[in-house]
């Protein structure tokens, strides 16, 4: 089974926190999804598709006629199974009644929106478009359209948020009752205009802050039934006789992100979207108009690289240690979890790592720190 990844770089507008590839150049939307098209042309695969996710950018950007033409095309190209988790990234203003009915008309049956907060204030100072009550309103609609399976983004470490405005932001969303939510502290990336604004803030949250928050996250979706599967990530358990709306899954796990953290190969379409066979990671260049191009040549620009057993240890440690599960020591040749074990048993000591089960997992101390971690069990 593999999964596939589209990028829609297209934004209305740029949030001053985004490092990822994005442009506002809406003109090049159509041939763009043509060039998608093409691409699913040029790289066939055998592998039954168990995930797709569309991602940007912003989605929702695109029209129903695009959107309609890229669905029409995977599932011609590629062998999507029946209960295939279909993702689409919605922006919350775009979410109009009618946008809601016409994904149902598609194969989606799971949205994930960036809600980032719930004050309207901290919306504009990331330069957000949409405003806090859009939110609620754009979750009213999927509902009502039948979208059963909806995922809710936040960010927290605002300047100048406090730890009880965290916690209002927090139960404004559970009061939404998604299936999912993703939490992210607030980065301020090199080469976004939310960098070259943190010089001149007076009010950035501290480290212990941030420690807070996140605890208050955690304990707070623990309480309400969520199962933090990964670092960032919470999904609500189903309950007895619901029907998961992508197959007989025991939550509500992203089952497209989770195949990154387990090695499970996709296939990335689009500008600077990511590939990944077992063998090999391939990535296409991060350029609109030199995408379109190579694509419409029949000549992708696209740069790869050959997984050796180095790089293939390290991107277990990394990936595996995000997750509930941890890293399962039984997976690694003798030389590389003898390497492991003495690079972690520090870690173990001060508490941070647990070794149980044949199993290393971090522990509630040791997420907050996990960067630090894993970057010490890496192999160089």
């Amino acid at each position: 089974m593999a999964g596939i990844y589209l990028h829609i770089p297209f934004c209305k507008s740029r949030c001053s926190y985004c490092a990822f590839y994005s442009t506002t150049a809406l003109q090049w939307r159509q041939r763009y999804v043509d060039a998608l098209c093409r691409e699913m042309d040029l790289r066939p695969s055998a592998e039954e598709i168990g995930t797709i996710y569309l991602g940007g950018g912003t989605p929702s950007q695109l029209t129903q006629e695009q959107l309609s033409q890229l669905f029409d095309h995977i599932y011609t190209h590629y062998k999507v199974k029946a209960d295939a988790e279909v993702t689409i990234e919605c922006n919350p203003d775009d979410v109009t009644e009618t946008f809601a009915t016409f994904l149902r008309s598609l194969p989606v049956n799971r949205v994930s929106m960036g809600a980032q907060t719930f004050n309207d204030q901290r919306l504009r100072f990331i330069r957000r478009r949409h405003s806090a009550a859009q939110v609620a309103q754009a979750v009213s609609r999927l509902r009502a359209a039948g979208i059963g399976n909806i995922s809710i983004d936040l960010i927290y470490g605002f300047p100048g948020e406090t730890l009880a405005d965290w916690q209002q932001d927090i139960s404004q969303a559970l009061a939404l009752k998604p299936e999912h939510l993703s939490a992210y502290c607030l980065s301020y990336e090199e080469g976004t205009p939310l960098y070259e604004q943190k010089a001149a803030l007076t009010n950035v949250v501290d480290e212990e802050t941030e420690r807070e928050m996140y605890y208050a996250l955690v304990d707070r979706l623990a309480a309400a039934g969520f199962e933090h599967y990964e670092i960032s990530n919470f999904a609500k358990a189903a309950t007895p006789g619901q029907q998961h709306p992508a197959g007989s899954m025991p939550s509500f796990r992203s089952r497209h992100n989770s195949s990154y953290w387990t090695g499970i190969p996709y296939i990335g379409l689009g500008a600077a979207a990511h590939s990944y066979d077992l063998a090999t990671r391939r990535w296409n260049v991060s350029d609109l108009k030199r995408y379109m191009e190579g694509i419409e040549q029949g000549k992708p620009d696209a740069e790869q690289e050959v997984i050796d057993e180095t790089t293939r240890y390290n991107d277990t440690v990394m990936l595996s240690l995000r997750t509930c599960e941890g890293l399962c020591l039984d997976t690694l040749s003798t030389a590389d979890r003898q390497f492991c074990l003495r690079a972690a048993e520090p870690f173990i000591s001060q508490q941070l790592l647990a070794h149980t089960d044949g199993h290393l997992r971090l522990t509630r101390q040791g997420i907050f720190v996990s960067d630090m971690i894993i970057s010490e069990l890496m192999r160089v």
